[in-house]
């Protein structure tokens, strides 16, 4: 018998990007970057084979190869590359307040 494919925890959230790149004609850095991220999560993950495949379709849309991806996005992280904060991440201990002024 063969072993059941595992859900990932982060599924529901990843299958909504996958979606997003999936639609890039000309991929943005976020876009690179997120590919690169998610195919380096799902690599020997047990499940989420739909997830695998469209990652895979993703480059070959964008006539990529996963060593040319990694050079990519090392390139766009080395160039000062960060992501936006999500809304959530914008108040409580992560938010920055060394330029507010005191009175």
């Amino acid at each position: 018998m063969g072993q059941a494919e595992q859900t990932h925890p982060l599924y529901a959230s990843d299958r909504d990007i996958v979606d997003r790149l999936l639609a890039a004609q000309e991929p943005a850095e976020a876009d690179l970057v997120d590919a690169a991220r998610l195919l380096n999560r799902y690599q020997g993950f047990p499940g989420a084979s739909d997830l695998q495949e469209d990652l895979s379709k993703v480059l070959r849309l964008w006539g990529l190869d996963r060593e040319t991806l990694q050079t990519r996005t090392k390139a766009i992280w080395e160039a000062g590359y960060r992501p936006a904060p999500a809304a959530a991440d914008a108040v409580g201990s992560g938010f920055d307040t060394t330029d507010q002024e005191t009175s």
